[in-house]
């Protein structure tokens, strides 16, 4: 299908590459994701895309939230600027007259890196801990999308009842309690609250507050893994997204995985593609689709 434009949409960070037929990625950009209304994430779209809209034969979008015939929604708004519903599609093609295929980001990034496993499985599980926390899930050798795009949705089962109110509605959901954002949510208290970047920096140097922040998101994602496991009977889990591939945090993972029974301990590593995994993972739902 000669060379396509790839996007990744995520919570922080607005990512373009092309992605030749070889899997290649070139001419990489980012641009923060804009906090606002539907107009700002339709003008910072529209900057990605123009320059390249003349030079490929396919456009394919890797998006955090529900991608749903077209339009993109959010199970936690927040993690869009507060947007609940954009024509994702529909502003794409307005851009870019071109064949467009949408793909819930951590669905994309599963199918990029279940690829780089070369078939030594069947069965997979991608976990994204970033600013949420999501997934997508390879069963018998295929992607699970869903009948409305809500497969892998896994930041949104409970891991705490009793733990903080998830933006989605729901208490105690992984994502409010493992996720880059919840991470500097718990420094709130303190008397100078940082980000998530600032307290993985603080734990390395050993600051035992900022440990047992890190250490808490840990044990919820291992503790997710477990579940998922016992569910699905998984071979493995990849592991990304820009809190979990952050220095020291499989290794957490890892550790937290020691305190389960063995049966639930599901071989867990980090991601092939790092941060390009949803791009990569995009272009092959693509060029398999169109």
């Amino acid at each position: 299908m000669g060379m396509g434009l790839a996007l990744d949409i995520g919570g922080t960070k607005i990512a373009a590459a092309l992605v030749a037929d070889d899997g290649q990625l070139s001419e990489r950009q980012q641009i923060v994701t804009p906090r606002g209304d539907a107009a700002q994430l339709a003008a910072a779209l529209e900057t990605l895309v123009s320059p390249f809209r003349q030079r490929v034969d396919f456009i394919a979008v890797a998006s955090t939230g529900i991608i749903n015939h077209g339009r993109l929604t959010a199970l936690n708004p927040a993690n869009l600027g507060g947007l609940a519903d954009f024509p994702l599609q529909e502003c794409i093609r307005s851009v870019a007259d071109l064949p467009c295929v949408l793909l819930n980001d951590g669905q994309a990034a599963a199918w990029a890196e279940y690829q780089a496993l070369n078939g030594e499985c069947d069965n997979a599980l991608f976990v994204t801990v970033s600013t949420g926390v999501g997934g997508g899930i390879v069963w018998n050798k295929k992607l699970l999308v869903g009948q409305h795009g809500l497969a892998g949705h896994i930041g949104h089962t409970s891991s705490d009842p009793q733990g903080p109110l998830c933006g989605c509605g729901r208490r105690g959901c992984a994502e409010g309690i493992a996720s880059g954002t919840a991470i500097g949510a718990a420094t709130q208290e303190w008397e100078q609250p940082v980000n998530a970047a600032q307290v993985f920096e603080m734990a390395r140097a050993g600051h035992t507050p900022a440990e047992n922040i890190v250490q808490r998101s840990a044990t919820s994602i291992a503790s997710l893994l477990a579940d998922m496991h016992i569910t699905l009977d998984l071979d493995i889990a990849i592991l990304g997204g820009s809190v979990g591939l952050a220095e020291g945090y499989l290794q957490r993972v890892k550790f937290a995985q020691r305190a389960l029974p063995p049966l639930y301990r599901l071989p867990v590593q980090a991601a092939c593609h790092r941060q390009d995994s949803g791009l990569l993972g995009a272009a092959m739902w693509a060029r398999a689709s169109l």
